[in-house]
């Protein structure tokens, strides 16, 4: 074990720390939920990284994903040819790859996953892991089987998870609502994880098992998160209770392939929007950043280049010295982490990328730990679109969900960063393969 594992390993205890003073009542919170649910991240991660038998899985689910990858990028080679031809890839013609266009060689794979994901709903093979995984958390962490089962839900899918609580949002607490927040922000949709996986695939061949394992650490990572920051002062109403998953199977395996790729499409439709959107409104905010940072640099002789990456990065760089990286790495790290609150990760999955590529990184540990800790929605955009989709299924409770909204959001980003240190504390040469 390096000195880099021993800094990750201590940063669990920082974030831990942060987020109890950042706590609303900090006499309130429950230590065992803590406990138990760090317990719980660090045997899934001893499992993953140590165990023989965990690393043959984590091999064969990145070579599984990566066939699966290969597949779905048929349907897109044959609705727009040439254009989703990979960079370096060559066509059935001979044609060359125009370079990577995210439209056409990257979403599709959304379409595919998703119609895949309503398959194994169909054959009742997700609900069967939701479950576990639900009764897992509840009995583990001592937590509602409603928040339980939302957490479990957000590894899966994203914001579709309300629907599986909804007959309990009503009555939930401020806490549980913080925790429902938290989780469908701290963890990322597998169709949406597709996109990712064919973003950095090219880099780092391991990533598909990466993400998949940090899908798998954020969950716990954000119920003791949630539980600091929010803690339970309250007897949730589904506290000790099997709750039951709720979701309308499709009637048919037809109907299911079309209802899981029209929901795919949904999802295209809505990052989409969200980047013209967000990438628009940060490039005028740079503008003016712009204009008044040149005259601040003119005034102290500085030569900052005054964006709000750079901003987000600088203040960022202080919790990425926990992860577990050499210091040079920190400074890019923070920003690649920083801008993904307001850019969203699709931008910060892209920029990691481009930075592998140019062989910027001085450790293989760097890119790793960053790309688990950007696995997750923790953004501004996503924070709207998980309160306003919730607040549509109880209009009543749209206070109490906008009021915790912003400490969601927070813990969002800590519980990211805890998975990070989680990760790095077992990344070793001999535990895992990198992105080597």
């Amino acid at each position: 074990m390096s000195i880099y594992n021993l800094v990750s390993f201590s940063g669990i205890f920082v974030l831990i720390f942060v987020s109890w003073i950042l706590s609303v009542n900090r006499k309130s919170v429950n230590w065992k939920v803590v406990v138990w649910g760090m317990g719980l991240q660090l045997l899934i991660a001893i499992f993953l990284f140590l165990f023989p038998l965990g690393t043959k899985i984590f091999i064969g689910i990145n070579e599984g994903v990566i066939k699966i990858l290969n597949s779905a990028t048929a349907g897109g080679k044959f609705v727009f040819g040439r254009l989703a031809l990979a960079p370096g890839e060559k066509g059935p013609q001979g044609e060359t790859s125009l370079g990577f266009i995210l439209a056409f060689q990257a979403f599709p794979t959304i379409i595919f996953f998703s119609s895949l994901m309503s398959i194994f709903y169909y054959f009742n093979i997700l609900p069967v892991i939701i479950t576990f995984l639900r009764r897992l958390f509840s009995s583990v962490m001592r937590i509602s089987g409603a928040e339980s089962l939302a957490t479990a839900s957000n590894i899966f899918v994203g914001i579709e998870s309300a629907f599986t609580i909804r007959p309990y949002l009503r009555e939930m607490t401020i806490s549980e609502l913080c925790t429902v927040l938290t989780a469908g922000m701290a963890t990322v949709a597998s169709n949406v994880l597709a996109l990712y996986v064919f973003t950095l695939r090219e880099q780092f061949p391991s990533i598909a098992g990466h993400l998949i394992s940090a899908s798998l650490l954020s969950a716990p990572a954000a119920i003791i998160i949630s539980k600091l920051l929010v803690p339970e002062t309250h007897t949730p109403r589904t506290l000790g209770k099997d709750v039951k998953l709720c979701y309308e199977k499709d009637s048919s395996l037809f109907e299911a392939i079309i209802n899981g790729a029209n929901a795919g499409v949904k999802v295209i439709v809505g990052i989409v929007a969200l980047l013209i959107a967000v990438l628009g409104l940060v490039s005028v905010i740079d503008l003016f950043l712009g204009i008044i940072g040149a005259r601040v640099n003119a005034i102290f002789n500085w030569q900052f280049n005054w964006t709000l990456s750079n901003i987000l990065g600088y203040l960022f760089y202080p919790l990425c010295l926990v992860l577990g990286m050499p210091v040079s790495d920190c400074s890019l790290a923070g920003k690649i982490i920083g801008e993904r609150l307001v850019l969203t990760e699709v931008v910060s999955y892209r920029h990691l990328a481009e930075a592998m590529r140019q062989g910027v990184f001085l450790s293989p540990r760097s890119p790793v730990i960053i790309a688990y800790a950007l696995c997750g929605f923790a953004h501004i955009a996503s924070m709207a679109i998980f309160v306003g989709g919730i607040s549509a299924l109880v209009p009543e409770r749209t206070r109490d969900i906008v009021r915790v909204s912003w400490r969601a959001l927070l813990g969002a980003t800590l519980a990211c960063l805890l998975t990070a240190c989680v990760a790095g504390t077992f990344l070793t040469q001999k535990a895992i393969i990198l992105y080597r």
